[in-house]
């Protein structure tokens, strides 16, 4: 503005007005191509930032790591790669909170499992210690090999001693009918381990003398791993596990302790 004031006086020739035109034009370009050059450098910033974040692996919950699949070096995918060198998971994750037991129920007692129902868990590793747990559902299918239904228990007390894959035993618990609700119980408590099948019928080895006598016997409740039964009297040994080929009339050895 100032050269286009001078040259309107006649201070200044136009060639003088047109190369501090040029000056500027020039000027105002590098300012341009400077401002580009920031705006790729931040684009360039944010890739890198979204190639980092490719690296960090964020649980999808909060628990604890049992196994570690992948090892450094590795390629990991979210999904399968069809071979390779490719792993689809960096390792195995648990929610402690969340543990639950899976049971195969034998078809035959099915039956008597429903949604809810309480039941007792024992550790393998802790046989003195009775878990409360509870029915969370029947699987709705069945083993063809193993003639088995698989049941959900969930386990109503937490404690830091139950592990993932430890053996459990689960005892299910019949509530008492509430037409017999406050009536005293009848039979005897027996270890469940001692009721089998023979024909079709629940029977206890009874021990006289030498020898085994098989009775006839009806189940009723379960109380932890003893069975309330009536067919036998109070004070009646029996044998606690018989064994598949164990007879009415065989011969055993009682040993005691």
């Amino acid at each position: 503005m100032r050269n286009q004031d001078l040259v309107a006086r006649q201070l200044v020739s136009q060639q003088a007005l047109e190369t501090a035109r040029t000056q500027v034009e020039t000027l105002v370009a590098q300012v341009e191509a400077q401002k580009r050059q920031v705006q790729l450098g931040e684009a360039g910033v944010e890739a890198a930032r979204v190639q980092l974040s490719y690296t960090v692996v964020h649980a999808p919950f909060i628990g604890v790591i049992i196994a570690k699949a992948a090892q450094i070096g590795e390629i990991v995918s979210p999904i399968s790669a069809g071979g390779g060198f490719t792993r689809t998971g960096v390792g195995t994750i648990v929610d402690m909170d969340s543990l639950e037991i899976e049971v195969d129920v034998n078809e035959a007692y099915i039956n008597r499992v429903e949604p809810a129902q309480q039941a007792q868990a024992v550790l393998d590793a802790y046989p003195d210690w009775t878990i409360p747990a509870h029915v969370i559902a029947i699987i709705p299918t069945a083993d063809r090999s193993k003639a088995t239904v698989k049941v959900r228990i969930g386990i109503d007390q937490k404690d830091p001693r139950i592990l993932p894959d430890m053996g459990v035993r689960v005892s299910f618990l019949e509530e008492t009918s509430r037409a017999g609700a406050g009536a005293p119980l009848k039979g005897v408590l027996v270890p469940a381990s001692a009721i089998v099948q023979r024909a079709g019928h629940s029977v206890v080895f009874v021990i006289d003398g030498e020898r085994v006598r098989a009775r006839g016997v009806t189940a009723a409740q379960t109380f932890g791993d003893l069975r309330l039964v009536e067919g036998i009297d109070s004070g009646t040994r029996v044998v606690r596990t018989p064994p598949a080929d164990l007879q009415d009339g065989a011969r055993v050895v009682v040993h005691t302790s």
